[in-house]
């Protein structure tokens, strides 16, 4: 049985069989909110030898506000060498960090801002808010993978945070949009480098040993919706925009003067409406995957910086807000959407994408 499982009470073998997490599996967590409880979902991805896959929800926890964001980091909070965590960000000002190892926890290990009431002489309530704190919903969060105690986040107060999850506190706060902070991602080549994206129609790389540093700045066509660094180049990002377009960027045209514009490598019409998420393919370079309000989601081959759609489909999802491939099984596409249902697709099972990707694909495999 995984060692960090502490639920002491189970003798019942069928039981004891579904909690083992083996290595093979993938395990998926997202956050949703039914009949106005929201709480957090943690996933097994079962996959057979015959090619039959089996999905189930392996415990969940209750969270106290909306979730809007999510964030997983393996920052060891509780000592040893590495932990399972997840950081959630909501309606609320704060950040709440839950212990994904733990079944039946009933409190986040760790909360980063907030507010507090306060009863004034009057008995009036009035709420202040933690040093270092949000003031707003918070949007969007990153994790940093080199510097593992480092979490960043976007508010709808305008402020990009950097944390400090170790301490827990707020390190640098960074105030350069106008609008609201939609998205945050860290470099993954250069960890000291954030970029982030706001309503005010504008992408902004910083250097976070530099916050004061104005930064580079890039201005698109409509508000921003999500952002990913590519993890196979230190030089390119793309950006999702809420009129539905993708953008691609090599931040080596990048200009330091604000009155010159630095133009995108590709501009691609992805989808109908808005196209609120984006993820890279982990092991095989130049596949994105991209999702939209307009049920789908899209695969595409951005080989010379000349997008080709390679595959699409309708997940059944709603409206989809979330996708991400994972790191172990690099082909699996994690989907979550307005209908509150995680789906899972197997982009290899796409003869277009097994042709141009597929010797890629036993990279990353997890060793059993």
């Amino acid at each position: 049985m995984d060692p960090y499982l502490k639920d002491e009470d189970d003798d019942d073998s069928e039981e004891i069989e579904d909690m083992t997490i083996r290595p093979m599996d993938a395990v998926i967590v997202c956050a949703r909110n039914e009949d106005d409880v929201s709480h957090l979902e943690v996933w097994i991805y079962e996959d057979s030898d015959e090619g039959d896959s089996n999905m189930y929800v392996h415990h969940d926890i209750i969270i106290s506000a909306f979730p809007l964001c999510t964030a997983w980091l393996d920052c060891p909070l509780k000592g040893g060498e590495k932990g399972n965590f997840i950081a959630v960000g909501s309606m609320e000002p704060s950040i709440e960090i839950w212990d994904l190892d733990i079944i039946d926890e009933v409190q986040p290990c760790l909360v980063l801002g907030g507010a507090v009431e306060k009863k004034t002489k009057k008995g009036k309530k009035k709420s202040k808010y933690m040093e270092g704190s949000h003031t707003g919903e918070v949007l969007g969060l990153a994790w940093n993978k080199e510097y593992r105690n480092i979490l960043a986040s976007a508010s709808a107060d305008k402020q990009v945070k950097i944390w400090d999850v170790a301490a827990g506190k707020c390190n640098i706060t960074m105030e350069h949009h106008e609008g609201k902070v939609q998205a945050v991602a860290w470099n993954h080549h250069v960890p000291q480098v954030l970029l982030t994206g706001s309503f005010d129609r504008s992408v902004v790389m910083k250097d976070g040993r530099v916050p004061s540093h104005s930064g580079f700045k890039w201005s698109v066509t409509a508000e921003v919706e999500c952002l990913a660094w590519d993890p196979h180049t230190e030089y390119s990002f793309v950006v999702s925009l809420e009129d539905g377009t993708i953008r691609g960027y090599d931040i080596r045209a990048a200009k330091s003067d604000p009155s010159s514009e630095s133009k995108p490598s590709f501009t691609l019409h992805a989808h109908d409406k808005a196209a609120c998420t984006l993820s890279y393919n982990p092991a095989a370079p130049n596949l994105l995957a991209t999702g939209s309000m307009d049920k789908t989601v899209k695969l595409w081959d951005l080989s010379n910086n000349q997008p080709s759609c390679v595959a699409s489909r309708n997940p059944k999802a709603g409206a989809v807000f979330s996708i991400s491939f994972s790191q172990d099984s690099p082909f699996l596409l994690a989907i979550g959407g307005s209908k509150g249902k995680l789906g899972v697709w197997d982009t290899l099972s796409e003869t277009a994408v097994s042709g141009k990707f597929g010797n890629y694909s036993q990279l990353n495999r997890p060793k059993t």
